[in-house]
């Protein structure tokens, strides 16, 4: 398999809604496709985070969409500061920094930093 590219959907109850917190949250400047009605879709670093409108009733195993950035620490504070209920920023010995969240529909959102060799 030769895997060109990737995309992650996530259901969303107010399209438009979550098209205006996912810009603000992850600091996303435009929809990079919206190739449905119901259908928009962000470049965000290399993957496509594509947001449904379509129910978000769980049922079974749920997805967890980790982003990876440079200081997890740093991103904690600035979504704290613009309201988004964040879980406590976690600490992984010589691994990583990490928290969780989740976005008004219940999808779970992980950002995590890798930590320097011997940090």
């Amino acid at each position: 398999m030769n895997i060109s590219s990737v995309t992650v959907g996530l259901p969303v109850a107010d399209l438009a809604a979550a098209v205006l917190w996912y810009r603000r949250v992850l600091e996303l400047i435009e929809p990079g496709l919206e190739p449905d009605d119901d259908v928009v879709e962000f470049k965000v670093g290399p993957v496509w985070l594509q947001l449904g409108s379509e129910p978000t009733a769980r049922s079974g195993a749920e997805v967890v969409l980790r982003l990876g950035v440079t200081n997890a620490a740093l991103e904690h504070e600035r979504l704290m500061s613009l309201g988004v209920a964040v879980g406590p920023l976690q600490h992984v010995e010589s691994a990583v920094n990490y928290f969780d969240f989740v976005d008004p529909d219940g999808n779970r959102l992980s950002i995590y930093s890798l930590v320097p060799a011997g940090a």
